[in-house]
Parts: structure tokens; C-alpha cells; sequence
């Protein structure tokens, strides 16, 4: 029972060692006898035991590897610190397992070294521009130099950049005496705008005043026109009327006496406007002093 009992631990330990179960995403480098014999995908796989060994296990997942901080020396001559995180992905177990010792710790070394370089590259005021470019950079010398390590360079993304605290101090200054130089533009931007609105204004003012007054002083011109000519009209209407009422019986006769009532009227108007007044010497016969003016109008009517 005891060598039953033995042959039976012995049996199962003989399948335990033989049966591999691989989880997803995972894959396991086999060896025999020390040399590379294959990979062995996810699921239930065999081996044969004290021949075959599981040499390396890998992750087919991406990977987030952390970028230490360093120091690098920009274009001109300025020390900032950067920091970044690499993002990474076997796809090739076996050359990751034979074609590199350390395939993190090279892609780490990789992406400072080329840090380094690129940030050499441009200036300080660029960095934060530049990040884009640096990061596509970086992926493409680690993904050159990685392809005999089996692992894809997926992205590289860089979290900080840390410049000295005087070179912030400057910067401050000149983004602070930057912005009040776009406040003074715009301020005389806006204050030549008000000039210009302002003189605008003022011409359209003085256009408009002169053709109200020009219009006013039509306006009156034809105002003054029509009541020339309307009195005019009215004259002669009242001398037609006059002249036709000459011919008719009796009308010398008004006319006579429209004279003489005239005549009375302004010597008494005369009279009250001052002391002395200088008569004619035939004032005293009134009716010749009409018949001289009755002369007049005949003269008048002969023409």
C-alpha cells in the first residue's frame, strides 16, 4: 500500500509538472535542455518533464513605465528639469527574452538619453510648444533601437518640465510686461477708434447741418417766391379790377372821390405827426388839385 501510495504521489506530481496552463495575454518561453524550444500561448499546454523548463513568463499587455526626472540643457544654455512615462508592449517573447537583458530598464535609459538630445535641440521658450515633437521623437529612436528587444514603442508623453526657480521669476516678468503691452495696444487701439468714430461723427454732423441749411434756404427762397408772386397776382387782379371798373358808368366818379379821400387822409396823417407842415399854394382849391390828378390817370389809361 505504501509503494501504492508512492507510485500514485509520483504520478501526480509527473502531470502536474507536464500540464502548463497559460493565462490570457501571457505568454511563456519553454527551453529544452537549455535551448530556446517555443512559446506557449494561453490556455492548457504540455511539456515534457525534467527536459523542459519555463525560462521567462511574459506580459502581452502595455505597459506604463514611469520616466525618472532629469536634468537636461536646452539651446540656450538653460537646465529644466523632465520627467515623462513611456508606454510599451511585447510582441515578440522570444527576443524579449533573449535579445535583451533588461528590456525596461534599456527603453528607460533609452528615452533620458534621447530626452537629453531633442531638448538640446530648442529653445526654453519652445518646450512646452515642442512637447508634440519631442514625444514623436522619442518613440521613434526607442522603437529603432528596440527592434531586436521584441517590445513596440506605443507613446511617450512627457509629464513635467520644470525650469530653475530664477528662469520662472523671468518668465513671469516677461509674460507679465508682455500682457501690459497688449493692454497699452489695445487701449490705443481703442482710444484711435474713438478718435476716428468721433471725427466721423463730426463730419457727418456738419454734412447734414449744411443740407438742413440748405434746404432751409430753399425752402425760404421758394416761400419768398411764391409770395412775391402770389401779391404780385394780386396786384394785378386788383388793377384789372380797377381798370375795368374805370370803364364803367361812374367810375371816374369813385375814382374822384377814392382821390380826394386819399389826399385828406395822408395831409391829416401828416398833420398829426408834426408841428409844421408846408401846404401847397393851391391847397385851397381842392378841386383842382383833383382834376390834376384825374389828369394823371387819364394820361395813364391812354398808354
Amino acid at each position: 500500500m505504501i509503494a501504492f501510495g508512492i507510485i500514485a504521489v509520483l504520478a501526480f506530481l509527473l502531470v502536474w509538472m507536464t500540464i502548463k496552463v497559460v493565462p490570457q495575454q501571457t505568454a511563456f518561453v519553454v527551453e529544452r535542455l537549455g535551448k530556446f524550444y517555443g512559446v506557449l500561448q494561453p490556455g492548457i499546454n504540455w511539456v515534457v518533464p525534467f527536459f523542459d523548463r519555463i525560462a521567462y513568463k511574459h506580459s502581452l499587455k502595455e505597459k506604463a513605465i514611469d520616466i525618472p526626472e532629469q536634468i537636461c540643457i536646452t539651446r540656450d544654455n538653460v537646465q529644466v528639469r523632465v520627467d515623462g512615462v513611456l508606454f510599451l508592449q511585447v510582441v515578440d517573447p522570444q527576443r524579449a527574452s533573449y535579445g535583451i537583458n533588461d528590456y525596461v530598464f534599456a527603453v528607460t535609459q533609452l528615452a533620458q538619453t534621447t530626452m537629453r538630445s531633442e531638448m538640446g535641440k530648442i529653445d526654453l521658450d519652445k518646450t512646452f510648444e515642442e512637447r508634440t515633437t519631442v514625444n514623436h521623437a522619442v518613440v521613434q529612436a526607442i522603437d529603432e533601437a528596440a527592434i531586436g528587444w521584441g517590445v513596440k514603442m506605443l507613446r511617450y508623453e512627457i509629464k513635467n518640465i520644470t525650469p530653475p526657480q530664477s528662469v520662472l521669476h523671468a518668465m513671469e516678468k516677461q509674460m507679465q510686461a508682455e500682457r501690459e503691452r497688449r493692454a497699452l495696444i489695445l487701449q490705443s487701439d481703442g482710444e484711435k477708434m474713438a478718435a476716428i468714430n468721433q471725427a466721423e461723427g463730426q463730419k457727418q454732423k456738419v454734412v447734414l447741418e449744411s443740407e438742413a441749411l440748405k434746404l432751409r434756404q430753399i425752402n425760404e427762397s421758394e416761400g419768398q417766391a411764391a409770395a412775391i408772386k402770389s401779391v404780385a397776382d394780386a396786384t394785378a387782379d386788383s388793377i384789372r379790377v380797377i381798370a375795368a371798373s374805370l370803364q364803367e358808368k361812374g367810375g371816374m366818379d369813385a375814382v374822384q372821390l377814392k382821390v380826394a379821400e386819399q389826399m385828406v387822409q395822408q395831409f391829416g396823417n401828416l398833420a398829426k405827426s408834426t408841428n409844421t407842415m408846408i401846404l401847397p399854394a393851391n391847397f385851397g382849391d381842392m378841386s383842382s388839385m383833383i382834376a390834376t390828378a384825374m389828369s394823371i390817370v387819364k394820361q395813364q389809361e391812354k398808354k
